[in-house]
């Protein structure tokens, strides 16, 4: 990391890693992955006030100057929340550094604004609909590795996976993270709810389930792609990056039982 820079704090020595732990939560909508494991946080420092509470100031960079402005926009909001909801933190303020719309962006967080505050008429709607995109992009992705783990490890078959239900997965990440995910969207997480369902949780039928493995299959590699495409970007950017980078949480095997993936649909990375 660049400039971590972690004044000793004694409003509790816990801390440091909370204000991390926060961060680490925030994700990158498009590449599914915490900010904290892309590099994206460049420094962070507390500065206790003598009143028992801690000011924080968060730097983020992002691989390129001209990343989408509301994907930047998001992210340094969302480390804003995340960081505010820190009791023991007083200030917080998180800036985005080497953006070509940095200062309209850390002045609109500074101000509270929001993004419409921010951006103003360049600012056709919310982020919401932006949001719940890149979540069922995000559950796409998360099932088809949880259905390609399964496929890979036991006797279930592609042709069996409309009655697959989250009780039918083996524990640990792959199924904990589309938990996860299906609760972002409001699925039902139950353990006889059925895994393979559309972009709004409908049960998908079972002469529909290869086609959407097939397209799922397609989401989870543009989503790795992309992500791989970034971390490189940011590593070439800002030189030593990549010490920042932890290692992907995905599952980097391919299933090899699956029906065979649809050309790639045109999708160039917002960063």
């Amino acid at each position: 990391m660049t400039a971590v820079d972690l004044h000793p704090v004694r409003a509790s020595d816990a801390l440091p890693g909370a204000v991390w732990a926060a961060l680490g939560t925030v994700m990158d909508p498009e590449l599914d992955e915490p900010i904290t494991d892309l590099g994206f946080v460049a420094s962070h420092h507390l500065e206790p006030t003598g009143d028992g509470r801690v000011d924080v100031e968060v730097h983020l960079r992002l691989p390129t100057s001209f990343c989408a402005p509301n994907f930047a926009y998001l992210i340094a909001a969302d480390a804003q929340d995340a960081l505010t909801a820190l009791d023991e933190l007083r200030d917080v303020a998180v800036w985005l550094d080497d953006h070509h719309d940095s200062t309209k962006i850390n002045s609109g967080l500074a101000a509270g604004g929001g993004y419409r505050g921010t951006f103003e008429h360049e600012a056709d709607d919310s982020l919401d609909e932006l949001r719940m995109i890149f979540r069922r992009k995000a559950h796409t992705a998360a099932m088809e590795r949880s259905c390609a783990a399964l496929l890979r490890t036991s006797s279930w078959t592609v042709a069996d996976l409309h009655t697959l239900t989250l009780a039918d997965l083996p524990s640990g990440r792959t199924t904990e993270a589309l938990v996860r995910r299906r609760r972002d969207l409001g699925f039902a997480t139950d353990p006889a709810a059925l895994v393979m369902v559309d972009d709004h949780g409908r049960p998908v039928s079972e002469d529909q389930v290869p086609l959407r493995l097939r397209f799922a299959r397609t989401t989870r590699i543009s989503v790795e792609g992309n992500a791989h495409f970034c971390r490189g970007l940011l590593a070439t950017r800002y030189p030593g990056a990549e010490e920042d980078q932890a290692a992907s949480a995905y599952d980097p095997a391919v299933p090899s039982s699956l029906p065979p993936a649809p050309p790639s649909p045109s999708h160039e990375s917002e960063h």
